[in-house]
């Protein structure tokens, strides 16, 4: 899975949101300052190329879906993170926000629950 960038990522959240867009839609539902419609077209290209969306022609108009699930490309992302940035190693990567003090002990042990009812 090629890594996307971050005004990729930002489109692809709304695609994820909508389910099917057009570039014009994801346009509206964006942030100011908004880019120009062109810019945001070459996203589309790009997510097209990278096969994050599919791109369905009615008439004149592009309508772009997922081709990859939002729950999919989160667990990607971090093992991709996880692996650049903490040796391959989960528990290295929840050392480190306990240590920073990112995570507290109570929810240290909420995932820790969680983690042993999933188990079950």
């Amino acid at each position: 899975m090629e890594k996307l960038t971050k005004q990729e990522e930002e489109v692809m959240l709304l695609i994820w949101q909508t389910g099917v867009a057009t570039v014009k839609q994801v346009l509206e539902l964006m942030p100011e300052p908004k880019p120009p419609y062109t810019t945001l077209a070459s996203v589309f290209q790009n997510l097209k190329r990278k096969q994050y969306v599919s791109a369905e022609q009615k008439g004149i108009t592009y309508y772009y879906s997922p081709r990859i699930g939002k729950s999919e490309y989160k667990r990607e992302f971090m093992k991709g993170f996880v692996d650049n940035y903490f040796k391959n190693s989960f528990r290295e990567m929840v050392s480190f926000f306990a240590k920073e003090q990112k995570i507290t002990p109570e929810e240290l042990q909420d995932i820790i629950d969680e983690i042993e009812r999933g188990q079950e």
